[in-house]
């Protein structure tokens, strides 16, 4: 803030960092600390430090610790009322990013993504559905090679597989999970927690009818294309069903 000479001023407001700050649950990330001991002997640099400086580093754009470490220390002056409590140094940011166990944040993501998914429960999809729907897909990530070296996925390209879960209501991710570039994205299904009566949009990489199995297990719907050499049958038609369907539907075997 400009001061009265055309300088700059103490500052007398809080910053829009410090603002956004204030709708994270701090209560639950302690929780989240506790249960894994992430401050356990530690004396300056908490994972709540940590956390904030990798909010930063997001919100800022930042490519590095490097970046991130430069940027902090551009704005010294400023720290203490964007909630930092000291000066960050790159070596102990990464000290920090490397010991410090990932579960934390992890557990803590899930806090804010079910607060977030609470803002968009009436948001209208366009559909007559008051169901969750989802959409499942991935996308591989190219990495260096040299940084890299056991991402391998081709002789000529290293890179990871990243499988998200999105709720389509607020375009929410609601699970991700890395994964080797060369693993098939079949295998994410089994990782998923379903939700009755919830509908999963998925393409035809994730359709695997032993795995898609568990959805009817538990109560929930995919739709997914099929494959051109896939082969189906109606084997039995509901009650309330047989006004729509003619008595050749029953017999019906055809390839889709």
């Amino acid at each position: 803030m400009l001061g009265r000479f055309g300088g700059y001023g103490m500052n007398i407001g809080r910053t829009l960092f410090a603002q956004l700050l204030d709708h994270l649950p701090i209560h639950e990330f302690r929780k989240c600390v506790e249960r894994y001991r992430g401050d356990h002997r530690i004396k300056t640099f908490s994972c709540w430090d940590q956390f904030m400086c990798m909010i930063f580093a997001q919100l800022a754009y930042r490519e590095s610790l490097r970046d991130v470490v430069a940027c902090l220390r551009s704005q010294s002056q400023r720290l203490y009322h964007m909630g930092f409590r000291g000066r960050v140094s790159r070596s102990t940011l990464a000290d920090a990013n490397e010991v410090r166990d990932w579960r934390i944040y992890a557990d803590f993501a899930q806090v804010l993504i079910a607060r977030a998914r609470e803002l968009y429960l009436d948001d209208d999809l366009g559909l007559d559905l008051s169901s969750t729907v989802y959409a499942l897909d991935s996308t591989t990530i190219d990495l260096c090679i040299s940084l890299f070296p056991w991402a391998t996925y081709k002789s000529d390209q290293h890179a990871v597989k990243l499988h998200t879960l999105l709720d389509l209501r607020g375009n929410i991710p609601t699970f991700i999970r890395i994964t080797p570039a060369q693993l098939h994205d079949v295998h994410f299904l089994d990782h998923i927690v379903l939700e009755p009566a919830a509908f999963y949009v998925m393409d035809r990489g994730y359709l695997d009818f032993a795995r898609l199995h568990r959805w009817t297990l538990a109560g929930a719907f995919f739709v997914t294309r099929a494959r051109r050499e896939s082969c189906c049958s109606v084997s039995a038609v509901p009650m309330l069903a047989t006004t729509l369907c003619t008595p050749a539907c029953t017999r019906a075997r055809t390839s889709v």
